[in-house]
């Protein structure tokens, strides 16, 4: 549900639930300077490049984030490798210098729950898990990149035991997976067996059945007819009605309280799922603010019941504060972040000029195909930005000059690649979306697994 549409709608690429000749090194961030062109009228390249700072030096993005405690960074096309990478090295930086301990991922919650278990007590094999859950719209995680950096994060809580564990969040709502389901229901066995009959009841018809494949379960509910999926919705509302009302502890103490906020989080997040479902296909832009409100509650329970500091890792147009497409994208995740967290959140932009990426060639395709991304032509921002000194770099938009303030807040194509490849390219703000950009000079395909 997260990213598709009903087939009677135009495709958009977007957050859907020439070819490069060179690549950066896996894992390198780009130290050199661009071979740049002569800037047009208009283009404030001077004062762009006072405000740019070489990507390899992360500290200089350290202090752009400062205190806040949840960053949201972007990426303009949801399969490019050194996206991924950067979002690995940007997290590692920030564990290791400013105490960030959680990564939040545009998943679904469940999956987070499965990928957290291997992260913090080393159940299961993360390979095995993304092949079973990154499936449908969220198959571009399914990487290598992914795979290196959930690995790392299961060796620095085995090397680390004296500092604080990482943790792995999906805060996404497409698939409700079993996990979920087992949280609520082994919470009710023990804190209030009184109560675990009623729910396995409610839950008998929503939780899927044993070896079922994430990837079908979201097309079949897309599929089913709109009073089915508003059935199943109202069940899992009854759900969570029972333990939100009846389910607190008999016995009164702070593990038990815990036990039981954790699991009303996680029939919350089930409850999420199934209303997503349950929106009439005519009402798709109300689909995606319910599922962008969802995304940023989810991350904000996060950040007030585990607390730590948290980067957010999803598609431009999410952790955004403006929509480049409110006619089906009212309100993007940034915006609700915003509101709930003040100065606490702060959001990344990623950009990039050319080279290559995986997308989807329509909406029924199973596995994505390369494409290539020529250079941005004259009039795009990305065209601008690629003029500047650094090949790939960082701006704090809030603290540059005015004339790059000004040349930032105006709309112009950008490039922003979903699930769907398109031709489309939608007038961004920059300097209204986010609050830093990144720019990268070429991007390659990410490595998909099997």
């Amino acid at each position: 549900m997260n990213h598709c549409r009903p087939a009677n709608r135009p495709v958009s690429r977007r957050r859907l639930l020439g070819s490069a000749t060179a690549v950066l090194a896996a894992g390198a961030l780009g130290t050199g300077t661009a071979a740049a062109s002569a800037p047009s009228a208009g283009e404030p390249i001077g004062a762009l490049n006072r405000s740019a700072l070489p990507l390899n030096d992360l500290d200089g993005l350290g202090r752009m984030i400062g205190d806040a405690r949840v960053v949201g960074l972007g990426e303009a096309s949801h399969s490019a490798h050194e996206f991924f990478v950067l979002k690995q090295r940007l997290f590692r930086h920030l564990v290791t210098t400013r105490g960030f301990t959680t990564f939040v991922l545009e998943a679904s919650w469940s999956t987070g729950l499965r990928l957290d278990a291997y992260v913090t007590r080393g159940t299961g094999d993360p390979a095995q898990i993304m092949r079973e859950e990154f499936q449908g719209q969220y198959v571009f995680w399914n990487t290598r990149e992914y795979l290196d950096l959930i690995r790392w994060m299961r060796r620095y809580n085995t090397t680390h035991p004296d500092r604080p564990q990482l943790r792995f969040v999906g805060n996404d709502l497409g698939y409700a997976g079993p996990d979920a389901f087992e949280r609520v229901t082994d919470y009710l066995t023990t804190h209030r067996p009184d109560l675990a009959g009623r729910m396995k009841d409610l839950y008998a018809e929503l939780k899927p059945a044993a070896g079922t494949q994430s990837g079908p379960w979201m097309f079949t509910q897309l599929t089913k007819e709109l009073s089915a999926r508003q059935a199943e919705a109202d069940r899992a509302v009854a759900a969570l009605a029972l333990l939100r009302d009846h389910g607190r502890p008999h016995v009164a103490g702070r593990d038990t309280q815990r036990a039981y906020t954790r699991a009303l989080q996680n029939a919350t997040a089930i409850t999420q799922s199934f209303t997503g479902y349950a929106f009439p296909n005519e009402q798709f832009p109300e689909r995606m603010r319910y599922r962008d409100r969802a995304m940023a509650a989810n991350t904000a329970w996060w950040l007030r019941h585990e607390g730590g500091r948290i980067l957010l890792a999803s598609n431009n147009g999410h952790v955004a504060y403006t929509s480049d497409n409110p006619d089906e994208f009212p309100e993007p995740t940034g915006a609700f972040l915003r509101d709930r967290l003040g100065p606490d959140y702060v959001s990344i932009g990623l950009t990039f000029n050319q080279g290559t990426v995986n997308a989807l060639p329509e909406p029924t395709a199973q596995q994505p195909l390369e494409y290539p991304v020529d250079p941005a032509p004259e009039g795009y921002n990305e065209h601008t930005l690629d003029k500047l000194r650094h090949r790939d770099f960082t701006i704090d938009m809030r603290t540059a000059p005015a004339a790059a303030r000004a040349w930032l807040a105006a709309a112009r194509p950008t490039r922003s690649y979903g699930l769907y490849w398109s031709s489309d390219d939608p007038e961004t703000a920059l300097g209204r979306s986010y609050d830093i950009l990144i720019h990268l000079h070429q991007v390659q395909a990410a490595h998909l697994l099997g």
